[in-house]
Parts: structure tokens; sequence; C-alpha cells
């Protein structure tokens, strides 16, 4: 099959087998490439490990300290003329990549929010690890099943107020003014659930009831706060209510012997913002920006720096909250400065000049194993990849 992007509404619904698999190994000779102590974890479990920052927190641990990574994703394999996800491509070629480098590497396929799949995951760590010392729970899910059948949506919506300001569309390259409406309590409640962090807390009490976890194991969430322009559609929204449950579950955790972070990552493309109205528009400005200034990172720089330099590094730098601040590039005072100096300038003139458009689409359709160099897009591939620890 000769496979090119299909792109509908903010997915792709195709993804490059060659393409995911480059993409790969390009962050695992990134992380090869960096200093790095050995005190590191060795036994991770990665919730939701397939694409953005849960596959680069997988790479990380296991090529910065030779750590045996479980990962937990929910992913399709192909079928007749549809390819499989990227995700599971990205997890086909991780675990080909571990297998020859001569480490542990296996993956649980399924609902992660799912009482069935914790037990199917503590099973298999309890027969080959024994015991897990870090967790990375990354899940970015539109949905959650309960357990009695209740089905929770989130929502991208402000709380309070409408608010207006600058998005663009990504179709046709065009800025515009765009009112977002407040989401009703209903809303906010259900985005909480989903996004929120009793599902974290779910995973650390099932590993602790069953012995799975050490007791001086690290685990870490992610999150975003980000600069005024974002915070009624994010930090100050009805996904900034559920990364506030995040941060209280994270005292929670702590207060019950497990040291629970959560680490605020820079704005990046990924399915999620490229969702969010107005998003887009400022990561691409803050794109044009950082790139200027020579300190842009993709998911691959913020999770090796996290791991090497913010967590396992001796003492565990947070600010002031508690907080690991992977943002603290993007926040500096010069970057924000010229952001907002191009905000109140940008229109659908001047986009070339103002922002780093060319930069972004290039990141959504590497999401997909798109535009990555050294890869034949005209040539016949086979889409049937096997995850191989799924085959056993």
């Amino acid at each position: 099959m000769i496979v090119k992007p299909k792109v509908r509404g903010f997915i792709c619904t195709t993804a490059h087998a060659e393409g995911c698999k480059a993409s790969v190994k390009a962050q695992i000779d990134y992380v090869k490439a960096q200093p790095h102590s050995e005190r590191g974890p060795k036994k991770v479990l990665v919730v939701g490990a397939s694409m953005g920052y849960g596959l680069a927190s997988r790479i990380s641990a296991a090529y910065s300290y030779g750590a045996a990574t479980l990962g937990v994703i929910f992913d399709r394999a192909a079928s007749g003329s549809r390819t499989a996800t990227s995700g599971w491509y990205n997890t086909a070629a991780f675990e080909e990549f571990a297998a020859a480098d001569g480490l542990y590497a296996k993956t649980i396929n399924g609902d992660a929010y799912s009482k069935e799949i914790k037990e199917k995951t503590i099973e298999l760590i309890k027969k080959d690890m024994g015991k897990v010392d870090c967790v990375i729970y990354s899940l970015a899910a539109p949905r959650r099943t309960m357990e009695d059948g209740t089905v929770y949506t989130s929502v991208l919506k402000t709380v309070g107020e409408s608010y207006t300001n600058k998005t663009i569309n990504l179709k046709d390259n065009t800025v515009s003014n765009i009112t977002v409406e407040p989401a009703t309590e209903e809303e906010i409640e259900a985005t909480v659930r989903v996004m929120g962090g009793d599902d974290w807390k779910l995973w650390i009490e099932a590993l602790k009831a069953a012995d799975a976890i050490e007791d001086d194991a690290v685990t870490v969430a992610y999150s975003y706060i980000g600069p005024e322009i974002t915070h009624p559609m994010y930090a100050d929204g009805s996904i900034g209510k559920a990364k506030d449950d995040l941060f209280a579950a994270s005292k929670e955790i702590t207060e019950k012997g497990i040291r629970a972070y959560i680490s605020v990552n820079k704005a990046l493309v990924t399915q999620s913002s490229a969702a969010i109205p107005i998003v887009p528009l400022y990561i691409s400005i803050l794109y044009k920006v950082m790139k200027a200034h020579n300190v842009h990172e993709g998911c691959i720089e913020q999770m090796c720096r996290m791991f090497n330099e913010k967590i396992f590094c001796g003492e565990t730098k947070t600010d002031d909250t508690g907080r690991i601040r992977m943002d603290d590039l993007e926040m500096q005072d010069e970057i924000q400065t010229e952001v907002n100096k191009l905000w109140s300038e940008i229109s659908s003139d001047n986009l070339d000049t103002h922002a780093d458009l060319e930069g972004y689409h290039q990141d959504f359709y590497r999401l997909f194993g798109f535009g990555i160099d050294g890869v034949d897009y005209d040539a016949d591939i086979d889409p049937d990849v096997r995850i191989p620890s799924l085959e056993q």
C-alpha cells in the first residue's frame, strides 16, 4: 500500500509505518547522545505510552538508564485498507529497537481507565518486573467509561464567561476572531472525571495494594499552564479545572507514600492541542520566537531533560508550588514579550512573517509518521505491522 496523509477535522486518519519507525529511531538516537547518570529508574510503567510525552518518557527512561518499560496504550492495528494508528506503529518500532538493544519492553493494549487493564498490567508487572519504581501517567483521552457504564466526555470550553480572541483556521491558514462559550457545571464535572486525577490515584492505589510498586517510587503526570492569552481556554477553562484536580491528586498520592509530581510542559502540537481554539495560533507564534532564540524543544528534548535535570539529579527541582517546570524556556520574559507583540499584530496577511505555520504543520504531520527525512513516501509498504509483545 502507498500511504498518504488523509486529514479529517483535527486528526489524520492514516499513519505511515516507516515514518513512525524513523521518528522513534530519531528520538532514541537523541537520548543516546545526551549525558545522563545511572541513578534513574530501572522499572518503569508508562500509562499512555504510544505518542507525544508518554512515548518520549518511555524512550527517555529506557535509553537514559537502561530501564525496563511496560507501556499501556489504546491503539488500533491495521485492518484491510485501513492503516494502524500512529501510536500502534510507534509502539511496534520502540519494542523492535529496545529488543535489539537488549532492553525489556512490553505493552498492554486497552482502556487504561478500566479495572481489567489495571489488573492485566499489574499481573505482568508481578510476573516480569516484580515492582516498578517509576510510573508515568500520560493519558489524554476525550472520554472515560466508568465501571458502572457511565460515560463522561471532556470539553474544551471556558468557565464562567465566554471568551473572544484570535484563532487560526488550519485548513486555509486564515486568522479571525472566535468566541468560546462557557461550559456547564455538568460539562466541567465530566472533564474533571476524564482528565483529572481520579484515575491516576486509582492506578497508584492498585499498584500499592498488589505490592507492585516500590516504596520510594516516583510518579509523574503532565499538565500545562501557558500565558494569559490561553488561560481562558486552558488554565482557567474546563481543562484547567481538570488539571487543578490532577495537581490535588499529586498531593494526595504523596501523602500516601509515593512521591508524585506534576510536570508543567511546553505548548506543542498534539492531537489534543490542535482541537483547542486559540491555542494553535499561539503555538505557531511561539515556535517562531523560540526557534529564533534557539530554545525550541519537542517532546523528546523535554522529557530527556526532565528525567536527567529535574527529577533524577539528586534533589528534585520544582517551583514553589511543587510543580516541575518544563515550560521554563517558553515562559521566559523575553520569549513571552516577543510572542505578545506578534500576537497583537498578527492577521491573515502577515502569517508568514509573524508565525511558524510551516513548523506547526510539519509537527502535525510528523505525529502520524509523515514528513520524516529519509522516508520514501512513494514506496509500497505493508501497513500490517505487529507489536511483538502483544503476539505472546
